[in-house]
Order: C-alpha cells, then sequence, then structure tokens
C-alpha cells in the first residue's frame, strides 16, 4: 500500500514552491563569491540560505484535498512520513550545493552549521505538521512560512545572549550555541512525530 502511495504523494507535493525557496537560498549562497565583503558575510549569507529554503518547505504539507484523503485507511503519519521520505533526498541533494558554492576558506565548521541547517528545516515541517494537527486547514504553508520568518526574526533581535544561537565562529559561545541547537533539533523532531498522528475527534454533543 505504502509504495502505491508514492507517486500519487509525489504529485500533491507543492514542489514548485519548495523549488522557487531553494533556489532564492542558492543565489544568496552564491552570493558568498561576490567579492571579499560578501565573503565576511558567508555564514550569515548560508544562514539566510537555509532560512529561504527552510520557509518553502513549511508548504510541504499543502494539501487542498485534505479532507478528502482523511477517509482513505491510510493513516496520516504514513501520508506525512511519505511526503518527508521525498523531501529528504532533495534538501540533502540542495544543502550540499549550497555549502559547495561557499569558497572553502570562509565555509562555516560544516558540521555545525548543517545542525543549524537541519534544525530550521525541521522546525518548518513540524510547525506545518501542527498546524494541520490543530486546525482543519488544507494549506498552513503560508501561516507557517511567516510565523517562522517572524520568528527568526524576533530570535535575532530579543534572544537572550546567554542562550545565543545565531553567533559568530569566532565567538567563544560556538560550541555552546550549537549544543542548543542540537536540543532545539531533537526538540522539533519529537514535536513533529507527535503532531503526525491522528488528531482525536471532538466528543459531538448533544
Amino acid at each position: 500500500m505504502t509504495r502505491q502511495l508514492v507517486l500519487p504523494v509525489h504529485r500533491t507535493v507543492p514542489w514548485g514552491t519548495v523549488g522557487a525557496a531553494g533556489a532564492a537560498g542558492l543565489l544568496l549562497a552564491a552570493l558568498t563569491r561576490a567579492g571579499e565583503t560578501a565573503e565576511g558575510l558567508s555564514l550569515y549569507l548560508l544562514r539566510a540560505a537555509v532560512l529561504a529554503f527552510a520557509v518553502g518547505l513549511a508548504f510541504l504539507l499543502d494539501d487542498p484535498a485534505r479532507h478528502t484523503t482523511a477517509a482513505v485507511p491510510t493513516p496520516r503519519p504514513v501520508r506525512i512520513g511519505l511526503r518527508v521520505a521525498l523531501a529528504v533526498p532533495a534538501a540533502a541533494a540542495w544543502w550540499t550545493v549550497a555549502l559547495l558554492l561557499v569558497p572553502p576558506g570562509v565555509r562555516p565548521p560544516v558540521g555545525d552549521i548543517t545542525l543549524e541547517a537541519a534544525a530550521a528545516v525541521v522546525l518548518a515541517v513540524t510547525g506545518a505538521a501542527a498546524a494541520v494537527r490543530f486546525s482543519e486547514v488544507t494549506r498552513p504553508g503560508l501561516p507557517v512560512a511567516v510565523g517562522l520568518l517572524a520568528t527568526a526574526v524576533l530570535a535575532l533581535l530579543f534572544w537572550p545572549g546567554r542562550w545565543a544561537l545565531f553567533v559568530p565562529v569566532e565567538d567563544e559561545r560556538w560550541a555552546a550555541a550549537h549544543d542548543r541547537w542540537a536540543v532545539l533539533l531533537a526538540g522539533a523532531v519529537v514535536l513533529g512525530v507527535v503532531c503526525a498522528v491522528e488528531p482525536v475527534r471532538r466528543r459531538i454533543r448533544l
């Protein structure tokens, strides 16, 4: 049954939106080659590229036929899992290209920046899963994308320094910040799994 669903699910994934966001992200990553000034901003441009791609993945669970497919025997976790599984190879390829676009001499530590990217992407998909789980919307992508952008801006402006996440490579808090990124990623994964389950139907009051 799962194998038979792969092609239909693939057709319903909004690849155009994800692709456009990915292209915008790669353009930002390519700007690191624009000159010495851009090279000095490589970490921030790469983070912006990650955010652009994550915004695109916020649309991954958009499904205008959601209420129609809710009646099929295949449970929601399987349907969501298939969408995520289809997106993983594309996301991995995109991230590889984005890293290669950054000149090696100014490329941030690959493992740490990949951790940031993974957390951002998982948060985007988890936000979409939460919107599907707790509402009746068929296209959660736009509100989740706006929320993700707003959260990123607010975190940059108001996140407490002692729990800093967005720090430069030379900052002594770099290692501690990525410990926090790891916790954030783990929490997002757990929340995403919880939100992927079928919602408990409200009891009808007589």
